[in-house]
């Protein structure tokens, strides 16, 4: 019997941060846990689209705990910042669900130097983790889900050019990106269980769902428009697996959930495979260190 959000316990008492949280799978992400009474924090690069997104939660659920703080991955002074605020006012975290992404948008230098896509998708995430981890050490049955893609199998990891600038392909660096989370899922775990914390760290991807993410490739959402319904699942079913991560109960460590169906593109949240190349733990290993030495933040060093 496929896992399904109906027979998900009330999660009252509990707390999640979700990353990019006011549009498309976080969004739909927030509005899942609000409706079973957890208390979500909607991590967003924008307060304003924070706000109407939680005023979107509320009319649904208007007893509901929705907060708003401000986060822009691609400025670590701003995951900084983050993670200072959300530690003075909370003393718990039980989720921190890293959806938050951009996919496939012209070259561009965050303002710390990195390409958009891994500054966006995995760096940022891999320093709030870091800095928020204590806490969810200390907060029983806590979990961190990182959001990969299918388009983990698109490229390895560049060690020699991480950031493109010595020729850019917007694919590559967005595949690039979505390894990256897989393998640190993964590597987070493995460094877990060595180190006797009960902190579990997951993995999920969406299959192919319709939403903001395509905004750079308006050509290709033309030509499927008319097909949409048959091949992209709906925002909130592209969220499933995400919340299936954060939530099942057969959940274990170093898991990874995506769609059942139509080669993982759609269907009900299952566990998934994912390729060798995300599974290399002396690639992991290397990607963490340098993960560390370009965000300064270090943290369960093997």
């Amino acid at each position: 019997m496929p896992w399904s959000l109906h027979n998900v316990t009330r999660q009252s008492g509990r707390i999640a941060i979700v990353t990019g949280a006011n549009a498309g799978l976080g969004f739909e992400t927030a509005l899942a846990l609000a409706e079973k009474d957890c208390t979500v924090v909607l991590a967003c690069r924008s307060l304003p689209n924070a706000e109407a997104a939680r005023a979107r939660i509320l009319v649904q659920y208007p007893v509901c705990t929705v907060e708003c703080l401000a986060l822009d991955l691609c400025d670590l002074k701003s995951v900084h910042s983050f993670a200072t605020q959300y530690l003075k006012r909370h003393t718990t975290l039980d989720l921190l669900i890293n959806n938050a992404g951009i996919m496939m948008p012209p070259f561009s230098l965050s303002k710390d130097g990195f390409e958009s896509q891994l500054a966006a998708n995995y760096l940022g995430h891999f320093a709030l983790t870091g800095l928020l981890l204590p806490l969810l050490n200390k907060t029983p049955g806590s979990r961190v889900v990182s959001l990969s893609s299918l388009a983990h199998k698109w490229s390895g990891i560049r060690f020699d050019d991480l950031n493109f600038q010595q020729g850019y392909s917007k694919r590559l660096a967005y595949g690039q990106s979505k390894l990256a989370c897989l393998m640190f899922a993964y590597e987070l775990q493995r460094r877990m269980q060595k180190t006797g914390q009960a902190t579990l760290s997951v993995a999920a991807h969406p299959g192919v769902s319709a939403t903001s993410l395509f905004r750079h490739m308006p050509a290709v959402v033309g030509i499927l428009n008319p097909l949409t319904a048959l091949v992209f699942q709906s925002a909130a079913g592209g969220a499933l697996p995400t919340l299936y991560a954060a939530l099942g109960e057969d959940i274990a460590g170093g898991d990874y959930c995506g769609p059942q169906a139509f080669g993982e593109m759609r269907g009900d949240p299952v566990k998934v495979g994912s390729n060798r190349r995300s599974r290399n733990p002396d690639d992991a290993a290397r990607l963490w260190d340098v993960s560390e030495k370009l965000t300064g933040v270090r943290y369960l060093d093997s």
